[in-house]
């Protein structure tokens, strides 16, 4: 059997756009590297820790659909901060289910030290603020969209 040139087009890798978000998403990942082992965080707390920056109290279910993160990511990385003292755990009363998350005056501090990293990383991509804020948009958008996709 021979194939009809252009058939398998939408196969080649660069034709792709899952393709260059996983390698960009990767590699952005690999940029924050130097900034966070000052900080003693991997990317992962990173992002909770911003979520406690902007929020200081959160219940679990809050924090894993504003980080896109399951139970399963969350739990142990929750627990390393807790006992880096960043963040305090508690039941909550009206279920004891989730976890009610407060930020430690150590885990406030944190943040100072953090304030430099976005500015950096947002260098290091290359892009002008209008691109930035296009990319931003963009990816929100699709991301929003599958989300709410029936699979």
């Amino acid at each position: 059997m021979t194939e009809v040139k252009g058939n398998y087009d939408a196969l080649k890798l660069q034709n792709q756009v899952c393709f260059p978000l996983y390698a960009c998403s990767k590699e952005l990942v690999r940029q924050y590297g130097p900034y966070l082992k000052e900080l003693n965080l991997t990317y992962t707390q990173y992002i909770v820790m911003m979520v406690l920056w902007e929020k200081e109290n959160v219940s679990s279910r809050e924090l894993a659909a504003c980080t896109h993160l399951d139970y399963g990511t969350l739990t142990p990385v929750l627990k390393r901060l807790d006992q880096a003292g960043y963040l305090t755990r508690q039941r909550a009363a009206e279920d004891e289910r989730l976890l009610t998350l407060t930020l430690t005056e150590k885990g406030r501090a944190l943040k100072t030290s953090a304030v430099s990293i976005p500015p950096a990383i947002a260098a290091c991509m290359g892009l002008t603020a209008e691109e930035f804020a296009a990319l931003y948009a963009l990816t929100y958008k699709a991301l929003k969209h599958m989300e709410e996709r029936e699979i």
